[in-house]
C-alpha cells in the first residue's frame, strides 16, 4: 500500500460498515490498487480497500438508481461529486494507524 484516501468520517463508516462500495468524487482517478483510507481530520489511517477503478460521470437519474452504491443522501451533491471511484474489499482496522499529515493534503497521502 503506497497511499491512503483521505475521507469523511460519515462516508468512510458507510464505506467500511455499510457496503458503500462507490466513494464519489469530483474528478477521475487512475489509481487503482490497494488503499489505505484516512478519517478526515483524525490522524489515522483506519482501514484499507481495494480501488478498482472509476466510473463515467453520475447524472441525477443514474444517482437515484444507484444510490445503494454510493450512499449519498442529498443527490444534488451528485453535481459537483459525479465520478464514482470504485471500491472492493474493505477492512477496517483493528487499531488505527497514526500517520503524519503533510502539509497541503486534501486527497492523498502518500504512506
Amino acid at each position: 500500500m503506497k497511499r491512503a484516501l483521505i475521507i469523511k468520517k460519515k462516508y468512510l463508516d458507510r464505506i467500511l460498515d455499510n457496503g458503500k462500495v462507490w466513494e464519489m468524487r469530483s474528478s477521475k482517478t487512475k489509481i487503482t490498487g490497494r488503499i489505505g483510507l484516512i478519517e478526515s481530520g483524525a490522524g489515522f489511517i483506519v482501514g484499507e480497500v481495494d480501488l478498482i477503478g472509476c466510473g463515467n460521470a453520475l447524472n441525477e437519474c443514474a444517482a437515484l438508481l444507484t444510490a445503494d452504491s454510493h450512499q449519498v443522501d442529498d443527490i444534488s451533491l451528485i453535481e459537483k461529486w459525479k465520478y464514482p471511484w470504485l471500491l472492493e474489499n474493505a477492512k477496517r482496522y483493528d487499531k488505527p494507524i497514526p500517520y503524519k499529515h503533510p502539509k497541503g493534503a486534501v486527497i492523498w497521502v502518500k504512506i
